[in-house]
C-alpha cells in the first residue's frame, strides 16, 4: 500500500499541528488575563489621578476670591460689548 506512509504523515502532522494550537490558545489565554489586570490597574491610576486634579481644582478654585461678590462678571465678555452686571 504505497498511500499508508502519506496517510501516517498526514496524521502525524496533524497531532503536531493540535499540540501546537494548544501551546498558542494557553499562552494567549495567560496574555488576555495579564492584560486585563494592567489595564484594570492603569485605568484606576488614571482615575484617582482625575480625581487628585479635580479636587486641586476645587482648592485653588475656592481661594480664588469670587468677583461675584465684588461685583465683577465671573466669565469676561468676548464680544466687546459693555454688559450690565448689576443685580
Amino acid at each position: 500500500m504505497p498511500y499508508t506512509p502519506t496517510l501516517v504523515l498526514v496524521g502525524l502532522g496533524l497531532v503536531v499541528l493540535v499540540a501546537i494550537m494548544a501551546r498558542v490558545i494557553r499562552s494567549l489565554r495567560r496574555f488576555t488575563s495579564t492584560r486585563t489586570l494592567v489595564s484594570d490597574r492603569v485605568g484606576d491610576g488614571v482615575g484617582l489621578l482625575k480625581a487628585r486634579s479635580a479636587a486641586l481644582k476645587v482648592a485653588f478654585a475656592e481661594r480664588r476670591p469670587d468677583q461675584a461678590r465684588e461685583g465683577g462678571p465671573r466669565v469676561r465678555s468676548m464680544r466687546g460689548r459693555q454688559e450690565d452686571h448689576r443685580a
